[in-house]
């Protein structure tokens, strides 16, 4: 049994089909996909023939070393080995069922562009959700949705099964040899995120209202251990009326950040919680998201901001300086200096690693931005084979979990990018190990 429906569920009942057990997905919410539906910017992959294509040269030993600065070296070290290393053979594996991830972007915290994605920068994450979906169909898994799994059953030191509601409110168990946790973090659970974290209280969240923690909680019942629940990411760059996030790739593709006095304040490409500390130092608590139409046309996810309404935008800098009550005069100074920046590839405000083009191509975009909760990096212990470990450090039988219900692969702060090479990298784990179980 597969408990959660988004990417790394889907991932690990694809995985534990393809080795010949008999599979059944349960999922709460009344359609597949989760949180990973949300993902945007890409899977990082490090040693690809993607980025070997277009010229970049990268490892995942640069790979490891960027992930274990970002999250402050507080990751667990083999778990991070075993992300960077196996993340390569995930996208292969995701190309191998129908994936398109050709494209390759840069996102904060990460030495070389390795985000890999859909052509021209599209959303990664409802493409590979609609690829594994299609692929679980193929392969008939049955998928329960509207199904909330309440208990794990586990009797004479052994998981048995799963006890679950559908959605008339019927208790149904499923019997099963092997049970796979994939049911995501607990960023929608304010009370669970206030406890952990009082600073956080009162903030938003960017995660879909099932990622409310019920794996950790199922799984702690039994005798599961968690690690570093305390560590909360917010992403900094979320529209605060409705809690849309705009994926760190339209940073990454050029865009700044400026303030209400028209200025850049922060290095743009710093780690999230850098990000979202430096906005929240701000008037208002929010910032504005600035770009052109050259950015634009280099990240087709952004024709979807201005399809919603997100974008305010001017033929000029005096017209979006008006429209956003912003100095003109400022905001000139400030692209006036960004783009000389650019040219001299050297940022002696913010020491921005990465400026990839000026900003001088009419129209102007800006989005009014603030930090909301994002990740949660704590969750279930797990070892490289996506066993879930007990208070004493022992594998619980026939238990598994993958994604972002589990903790320790991103530590203090987790890379854009890595979310996606997660659940995918450890999707797989979980359901090849579990298939071997029950051998």
């Amino acid at each position: 049994v597969v408990i959660g429906a988004g990417g790394a569920g889907l991932t690990a009942a694809l995985e534990a089909k393809n080795a010949g057990k008999d599979v059944i997905v349960v999922e709460k919410m009344p359609m597949v996909g989760g949180n990973s539906l949300r993902a945007t910017g890409g899977l990082n992959a490090a040693g690809t023939p993607q980025q070997e294509a277009l010229g970049i040269e990268d490892s995942p030993e640069i790979h490891y070393q960027d992930t274990m600065k970002g999250g402050y070296e507080k990751n667990d070290p083999e778990l991070v080995r075993t992300l960077t290393n196996d993340a390569p053979k995930a996208v292969e594996w995701l190309i191998g069922i129908g994936a398109d991830l050709s494209d390759v972007g840069k996102l904060a915290g990460s030495t070389n562009s390795r985000a890999h994605r859909p052509t021209g920068g599209a959303a990664v994450g409802p493409h590979i959700v609609k690829v594994l979906k299609e692929n679980i169909e193929k392969e008939n898994i049955e998928v329960l949705l509207n199904t909330d799994a309440t208990e794990i059953l586990y009797e004479d030191n052994m998981v048995k099964g799963i006890s679950a509601k559908d959605k008339e409110g019927n208790v149904i168990t499923i019997e099963a040899k092997a049970v796979i946790i994939a049911t995501g973090g607990f960023s929608a659970n304010s009370e669970m995120v206030t406890e952990l974290n009082s600073e956080l209280a009162g903030f938003g969240t960017t995660n879909h209202p099932g990622a409310t923690g019920d794996g950790i909680v199922m799984a702690t019942k039994i005798g599961a251990a968690t690690t570093q629940m305390e560590e909360i990411q917010t992403h900094p760059t979320v529209v605060p009326t409705n809690g849309y996030m705009i994926t760190e790739a339209v940073r990454g593709n050029g865009a700044i950040i400026v303030n209400r006095d028209g200025k850049r304040f922060t290095n743009e490409m710093g780690t999230r919680d850098v990000v979202s500390e430096a906005i929240l130092e701000q008037e208002k608590e929010t910032a504005f998201l600035f770009f052109d139409d050259s950015v634009r046309e280099s990240l087709s996810a952004i024709d979807g901001y201005i399809q919603m309404g997100l974008t305010t935008e001017g033929e000029s800098i005096e017209e979006i300086a008006a429209a956003l009550e912003i100095s003109a005069e400022n905001l000139q100074a400030t692209i006036d200096s960004y783009n000389s920046y650019v040219e001299a590839q050297e940022d002696p405000e913010f020491a921005r690693p990465d400026m990839p083009r000026k900003l001088e191509k009419a129209k102007y975009y800006a989005i009014e931005i603030g930090p909301a909760i994002h990740h949660t990096m704590g969750g279930l212990k797990i070892n490289s084979n996506a066993e879930v470990l007990n208070t004493n450090g022992d594998t619980i039988s026939g238990l598994y979990a993958a994604g972002e219900v589990t903790g320790g692969v991103h530590g203090g702060n987790r890379l854009g990018g890595n979310a996606v090479a997660d659940i995918i990298v450890f999707g797989r784990i979980a359901g090849q190990t579990a298939a071997k179980y029950i051998k």
